[in-house]
């Protein structure tokens, strides 16, 4: 039995399983935006317990980055997904009067001097209804429209192009990589009692300007919110913003609930360390979620001597009863993949489950970084079927039932897998991985895949509901270019994200950590005013 197990943190920001895709009057190119292909609107339903918002967001599509529109509209289509239901489509195949059927807009501006249509900026103009604007193209709208500064109080302005690291938000200081220098777009304010800043970026020397104001029903954001994003980063900002512009999901109040999971549970584990969790957890009244993975594999041997190991949870009854007993403390099962590993290669580590990945190849590079490859060798939604298939059999086989939920090993899986996983069981708990081609119908580009997370709970566009996991796990030591991450971190992360209403604060642990971290944990959150619940709760909204 090996005393630990290579962890890893959960990936940020970077078919008939498919929401459906509908036309709704897009696809025609506006006489006076630039030539684009036709793309079909891209539409999704609301997340449980989602509001009745009809959301639009539109998105840019040329220049040598016109592939990054598709990539933020993703992202935002899945934050809208929590407030109602939604509609993508790239802003140049706008037609006049397209907005009249939705209750709200969301204008994505990553290219600069993107060719915007007169109907849309029009319809902007003229609509009483919400619209958000984000970065780029602000100018084009006051251009259209001559009586914006005197009606909005706002002119655009410059890039400012300063270090910003910090940006306060609703009393709190959230994050911002200065990795990022595309510039934030400091408006020109004309009249101050027209314009309420609801953000501040904050410069080195402790200057302030806004990064997003709201004028009207017009909330502008001076920077794309997707970029570099961290736990604790700005985003959250634009997460709850959404609330004002897309309406409320129908809670009366600020709510604040918590999520625990246990991860990385197999065969190999340990019982003993299994029970003194979900002891602490039961008295602590903390229901939690465990995520297992039926089967173990260890085609190298590197735990035994160099004789390879292939069981399952039927073979270990004392693991099964330890799952059994975790059960009845208030654990909810999740089906965390198969073998989380791949064949008998290393992918990346050793071959050996719950250390490598099993629905996406990656490498360690001379860096010492993990580098994600792109699908598996022979993945298919056969494959993928077969394997969520086998899963499940083997819990049924252990006498611990078929779990309803999946969690992706190290939140990584192909298009393809994500389509079969909503197939199979429409429900996941993690941070999902997507790709551009997913929400256009183009063909997948796996070479730029980008994750998110999320600070409730969403259906993203793959069509699942996703249970959010968002402010990691502890990690004493640092490992693949990645820093330690302690209690005190996690914290700080769920500090933060009291700024989202209806926010969460949710984590994972292994349990071979024993329960001195975990209790550091789950007193600090409930400090911070957070109520424990399960993770499954979360899919009622």
């Amino acid at each position: 039995m090996r005393t630990s197990k290579i962890s890893r943190r959960a990936l940020l920001g970077a078919g008939a399983a498919a929401t459906a895709t509908a036309v709704l009057g897009f696809g025609a190119v506006n006489a006076d935006a630039a030539a684009v292909t036709p793309i079909a609107a891209r539409s999704g339903k609301a997340a449980p317990g989602g509001g009745t918002a009809k959301t639009l967001v539109l998105y840019d599509t040329t220049g040598d980055y016109g592939w990054m529109g598709e990539v933020y509209a993703t992202q935002t289509a899945n934050l809208a997904s929590h407030f109602g239901s939604w509609t993508a489509a790239p802003v140049a195949t706008y037609q006049a009067g397209d907005l009249s059927a939705y209750t709200a807009v969301i204008y994505l501006g990553s290219t600069y001097d993107e060719p915007l249509p007169t109907a849309f900026l029009d319809d902007v103009i003229a609509t009483t209804k919400p619209v958000t604007w984000v970065f780029d193209n602000i100018w084009q709208l006051a251009a259209r429209d001559a009586g914006f500064a005197a009606s909005r109080g706002f002119t655009s302005g410059t890039f400012d192009f300063a270090a910003v690291a910090e940006v306060g938000y609703k009393g709190r200081t959230l994050t911002r990589d200065t990795t990022d220098r595309s510039g934030i777009m400091n408006l020109s304010i004309t009249d101050p009692a027209k314009v309420r800043t609801l953000a501040t970026a904050v410069r080195p020397d402790g200057s302030t300007f806004g990064w997003a104001v709201q004028s009207g029903n017009l909330t502008y954001v001076a920077e794309i919110p997707f970029a570099y994003v961290s736990h604790d980063d700005r985003y959250l900002a634009f997460a709850d913003l959404l609330f004002d512009s897309l309406g409320d999901t129908g809670v009366a109040r600020e709510r604040h609930r918590a999520l625990a999971r246990i991860e990385d549970v197999g065969p190999d584990s340990d019982p003993a360390e299994l029970r003194a969790i979900a002891d602490y957890l039961y008295a602590q009244k903390v229901p939690f979620s465990v995520a297992v993975y039926p089967r173990y594999r260890d085609p190298k041997g590197v735990q035994n001597g160099g004789t390879a190991q292939d069981y399952t949870l039927v073979q270990r009854p004392k693991v099964v009863a330890a799952l059994k007993y975790m059960q009845q403390r208030g654990g909810t099962l999740l089906m965390h993949g198969y073998t989380h590993q791949y064949g008998n290669v290393a992918n990346p580590y050793d071959g050996e489950s719950a250390n490598d990945f099993e629905f996406y190849a990656a490498h360690i590079d001379g860096n010492n970084s993990v580098i994600y490859d792109g699908p598996v060798p022979g993945d298919s939604a056969a494959w993928a079927a077969n394997r969520i298939a086998a899963s499940g059999l083997t819990f049924a086989l252990a006498g611990l039932g078929v779990p309803s939920v999946f969690e992706f090993p190290h939140y990584a899986g192909s298009a393809v897998d994500y389509q079969a996983v909503n197939a199979a069981m429409g429900k996941r708990y993690d941070r999902g991985l997507y790709f551009p081609g997913v929400l256009t119908g183009a063909k997948i580009d796996y070479t730029r895949q980008f994750g998110q997370f999320f600070p409730y709970t969403v259906r993203d566009v793959y069509g699942s509901v996703v249970i959010p996991e968002n402010i990691g796990n502890v990690e004493p030591e640092a490992f693949n270019n990645h820093p330690a991450r302690l209690p005190a971190d996690l914290l700080a992360s769920a500090g933060r994200n009291l700024v989202v209403r209806d926010g969460v604060a949710s984590f994972f642990y292994h349990p071979y950590l024993g329960t001195d971290y975990l209790k550091d944990l789950v007193t600090g959150i409930k400090a911070q005013g957070y109520t424990f619940v399960s993770g499954t709760s979360m899919l009622a909204g």
